[in-house]
């Protein structure tokens, strides 16, 4: 087994780190070990124990041998396992990822992650892959390109304190994490896996992709599928960084996220999902779609959150839960469609989040900051993707995505919060004409017509296929000079009171049984 291997040499290497420093071509006889198994585990297929390999003995090997350094050198390695070309790309990917998460790489670093990264896709893509790999492996792959494509575009922004080296490598390597490159891998990677047209023939019962969790059972190769399957959601990521929300959405079209899927089978896509698929319908005034889905995502995680405490991601799954139940409290409050959230979540949300919310109604400058605060804690990383103009005064522009974002939704704010007095006059009338509310509301009556429209406007969206939907838990349509409001009754869900009665009334007869009758 995978955590069994041996790590005696652990403090005589950790001693020889901090006596000499880092040396890229020591390795240590674990290591040896390590990658001997793991290249094994991939040319026999066997999943399971490249799956404890990578998640368990890389891991620990990473804690307890290189904390604050890097593992060795590729070349180090390579004679350990022939050479193998494929497999050192493989060790590579995994050796940038750690140096990521551990030290601050240096910007050649980045680069030869960028060339190691072109390689990798390049063998997957043009190349015949004979390998099956963890989905939580290729989930990584995706996800830490996307990452560190966010992280280059985040470094080189930040112009005013770089070295006259640094910037005369970004005029040398101004193809490095380009943007057009990133999308083009991502998109070359679904169009030649034809995982679109693969997920289109599962609906007909011709393929059986999401029963296998994409893994080949006749002998052939998941990588590609996969990788394709996962590239989806990287791209609905690129394009949210890029403020792209709808193109970011159409890209995730093919995955029928309100249903089981592969991208559940692996926790961090699973989230990451459907956190960029609530803040792209949030950004697009979506918000009933947004409501749903962080709904059910806060659901699980709060049902099965233990299961991922040991787990490397459980720190990173705890910071997007708080981050979603953000964004649900700003959906929520520009789109009080509480009835969409279940007692448990909503529960956790007023713990979390009531105080401020209540303020946030009061339509005021302390609502406003409140917005602001909310939406800045949990919003992703924007990034801007083109390269500075180094013919002019270096300056840093890595706040400038962002600051575009805030000021487009704080726009949109604004706008909802004008609306809120019709909104409170609608809820108490069920027909009230229009001379009548214009009264109350000290306008006239065209101006409050423009009103009215306006209403109808900001509580509609456009969905994907195009349809106008309805976001409002109160609508209303005029006959006349009358308006008649038509106001959304909640089903009444019962499911989730019992089952809390039934965890309540076990926890009783737990108590009791511990007690010893005299």
């Amino acid at each position: 087994m995978a955590s069994t291997y041996d790590y005696e040499d652990t403090a005589n290497h950790q001693s020889q780190q901090t006596d000499i420093g880092y040396d890229p071509n020591f390795v240590p006889d674990s290591v040896k070990s390590f990658v001997v198994h793991l290249y094994r585990h991939i040319r026999e297929k066997n999943v399971y124990e490249i799956h404890q390999m990578y998640e368990g003995s890389f891991q620990t090997l990473s804690d307890r041998m290189f904390k604050e350094s890097p593992w060795p050198s590729v070349d180090a390695i390579s004679q350990y396992v022939d050479q193998d070309h494929v497999f050192c790309l493989l060790y590579q990917e995994m050796w940038f990822r750690h140096l990521y998460a551990r030290v601050s790489p240096t910007l050649k670093q980045r680069i030869d992650s960028w060339d190691n990264y072109c390689s990798l896709f390049s063998v997957v893509l043009h190349g015949v892959v004979n390998m099956q790999l963890p989905s939580q492996w290729l989930w990584d792959m995706v996800d830490e390109f996307v990452y560190q494509f966010q992280s280059f575009c985040q470094y080189r922004a930040k112009m005013k304190n770089k070295t006259e080296q640094e910037i005369v490598l970004l005029k040398q390597f101004d193809q490095a994490w380009n943007v057009y490159g990133v999308l083009n891998f991502l998109q070359a990677l679904v169009e030649k896996s034809q995982i679109i047209h693969i997920l289109e023939q599962e609906k007909e019962g011709l393929e059986q992709f999401t029963a296998t969790d994409g893994y080949d059972y006749n002998g052939g190769s998941n990588v590609l599928k996969v990788l394709g399957y996962f590239s989806m959601v990287g791209l609905l990521r690129v394009h949210c960084l890029l403020g792209d929300y709808e193109t970011g959405l159409k890209c995730l079209l093919p995955i029928d996220i309100s249903r089981q899927g592969v991208y559940t089978s692996v926790i961090g896509s699973h989230i990451t999902t459907i956190y960029h698929y609530g803040f792209a319908n949030l950004m697009l005034r979506r918000y009933t779609d947004a409501i749903r889905e962080f709904n059910k995502i806060l659901l699980y995680i709060y049902k099965t959150k233990q299961y991922y405490q040991k787990s490397p991601q459980y720190e990173q799954i705890l910071k997007k839960n708080e981050q979603m139940y953000a964004l649900l409290a700003l959906s929520l409050s520009l789109c009080p469609q509480v009835k969409l959230v279940e007692e448990t979540v909503n529960s956790q949300l007023r713990e979390k989040y009531g105080e401020k919310m209540t303020r946030m109604q009061r339509h005021d400058e302390e609502a406003f900051a409140l917005y602001d605060e909310l939406f800045s804690y949990a919003c992703p990383k924007f990034i801007t993707p083109s390269p500075p103009v180094f013919e002019e005064r270096l300056v840093n522009y890595n706040q400038d995505a962002y600051r575009l974002q805030l000021k487009l939704f704080l726009y949109e704010v604004k706008q909802q919060q004008s609306l809120a007095g019709v909104r409170t006059f609608l809820k108490v009338y069920s027909t009230i004409s229009v001379g009548k509310l214009a009264s109350y509301m000290e306008v006239d009556e065209p101006t409050l017509r423009t009103i009215l429209m306006t209403y109808k406007h900001k509580t509609h969206a456009v969905d994907p296929d195009g349809k106008v939907i309805s976001t409002a838990d109160v609508d209303f349509f005029l006959d006349d000079d009358m308006i008649r409001v038509i106001e959304s009754k909640p089903a009444k869900q019962y499911g989730d009171y019992f089952l809390r009665q039934i965890v309540k009334l076990e926890g009783v007869i737990t108590d009791m049984d511990r007690i010893k009758l005299e």
